[in-house]
């Protein structure tokens, strides 16, 4: 799958991102799934940008979204839309029942045009990042709503506004598809100690806390319950790993977590498809990153983990969030005037070997390890 990358926060200065802008994807939407059809990649997420739609509160105005959908469908590409990435409408109070009720609302009706264009079986990611966002926007300050200490109150707030938004899209559309991507981690002790390590273990555990409460495990106040999680997803970096209080684990290290380890142990504790929602890396490690997760992805599947794909994220070079720098990521760079991206080859190359990996499923026979059940 490829990822366009559609965060649209305010920064803690009050700037507002708009990456679908800031890449030119908006601009050269067309070319861009194009582009990625050529490469073979038939799925992809792409993102609704709420502030832009939902300017005046009920008021919905799909014209940034048309030609995105129009564009997919042209070149064949399947799209799971993230309905809130980061970002939402100005004056709009994220700790308020106001929230998660107005989300609800936007995201029926996001389904119901989504409708409207395709009579295929429609995807969405209602709320992406539940964790990172409760992390970065409600301890660290990094972004909206640019809070410390309430990371516990904002994960929460996310949750409610997922499990209403799934269940309105369901409104809309009864056929519609979900995933929850959140970060996949791994976290070890800085020593043998028994304080270290119980304390790594709960810093490792929380990454399931958004999950858990979707199902409703967790909190189940918050309205969670089984059939809001549907497919599970994974986002993967290569500092997805660390040290507690201190930095990343390398592979090869012996505190670092083989991924088909995590993909095992999601799989088995909800029951549920897995996609890697996320995966990239920088730079020359690119096509080796690629090889890794692939390589640990094609492990699980052999073992009978219901891994059902993995997307490139970002497939596009972008401009970093807090200063501007290139981020060199994707297997396209920055569009020339005529939409043209120049196609990273090392990334293509690898992509290309890779590919033929997974054009046939394993049997059902190897799906020993995860029996899928629609029960938490």
């Amino acid at each position: 799958m490829a990822g366009f990358e559609c965060a649209s926060q305010r920064r803690a200065d009050k700037k507002r991102l708009d990456l679908i802008a800031s890449t030119g994807h908006g601009q050269h939407v067309a070319a861009d799934y194009s582009a990625v059809a050529g490469q073979g990649l038939r799925a992809a997420r792409d993102g609704m940008r709420w502030h832009l739609i939902e300017r005046m509160p009920g008021h919905y105005d799909w014209s940034s979204v048309e030609p995105m959908a129009r564009a997919a469908a042209r070149s064949g590409v399947q799209v799971i839309w993230d309905l809130c990435h980061y970002g939402y409408p100005d004056g709009l109070d994220i700790w308020s029942p106001a929230f998660p009720e107005r989300f609800a609302r936007f995201a029926k009706a996001a389904a119901a045009f989504v409708r409207e264009q395709s009579d295929d079986v429609s995807y969405f990611c209602p709320v992406n990042e539940i964790s990172y966002w409760a992390w970065a926007g409600g301890d660290m300050g990094r972004f909206n709503p640019s809070a410390r200490r309430r990371s516990g109150e904002l994960k929460r707030q996310l949750a409610r506004a997922a499990i209403a938004g799934t269940h309105a899209v369901r409104e809309a559309d009864p056929r519609a598809r979900f995933i929850c991507a959140e970060p996949a981690i791994h976290v070890a002790p800085p020593s043998s100690r028994p304080k270290d390590v119980a304390a790594a273990e709960a810093y490792r555990l929380s990454q399931f806390e958004a999950h858990d409460m979707l199902v409703g495990r967790l909190m189940p106040e918050l309205g969670g319950s089984p059939d809001v999680l549907d497919i599970v997803g994974l986002n993967y970096y290569p500092d997805n790993q660390w040290v507690l209080g201190a930095g990343a684990i390398p592979m090869g290290h012996h505190d670092y977590r083989p991924f088909r380890e995590i993909l095992t142990e999601t799989a088995e504790r909800y029951g549920r498809p897995v996609i890697v929602s996320e995966f990239g890396a920088e730079h020359t490690a690119r096509p080796a990153w690629l090889n890794y997760v692939a390589g640990e992805v094609d492990a699980a599947r052999k073992a009978g983990v219901p891994v059902e794909g993995m997307c490139l994220y970002p497939v596009l070079d972008y401009h970093g969030w807090d200063n501007d720098r290139v981020c060199d990521v994707g297997l396209f760079g920055f569009a020339g005037p005529d939409g043209r991206r120049p196609v990273y080859e090392p990334l293509a190359a690898e992509l290309a070997r890779q590919r033929p990996r997974f054009e046939t499923a394993p049997d059902a026979d190897d799906h020993r390890v995860v029996q899928l059940r629609r029960e938490a």
